[in-house]
């Protein structure tokens, strides 16, 4: 599984514009589909909300293939 690290520049961060900013969605219309197909997962549990608000400490999981930690 491959790790990324995200530096988080404020509160938090909308999980949709998380997607487009690590690239793992090349379009906003793209990160909503990624999102609506359940395969993101938010610290243990399946997220299903676009603009849930990712902050500091969270670690999302894409498809069991990308691992993303939020500093």
């Amino acid at each position: 599984m491959e790790t990324i690290e995200f530096n988080l520049e404020g509160e938090y961060i909308e999980l949709i514009q998380l997607l487009k900013a690590l690239t793992i969605a090349q379009t906003g219309g793209h990160a909503k589909m990624i999102v609506e197909d359940g395969v993101v997962v938010r610290d243990g549990e399946v997220e299903t909300r676009k603009r849930a608000k990712i902050r500091k400490g969270d670690i999302i999981e894409i498809e069991g293939q990308i691992s993303v930690v939020v500093l």
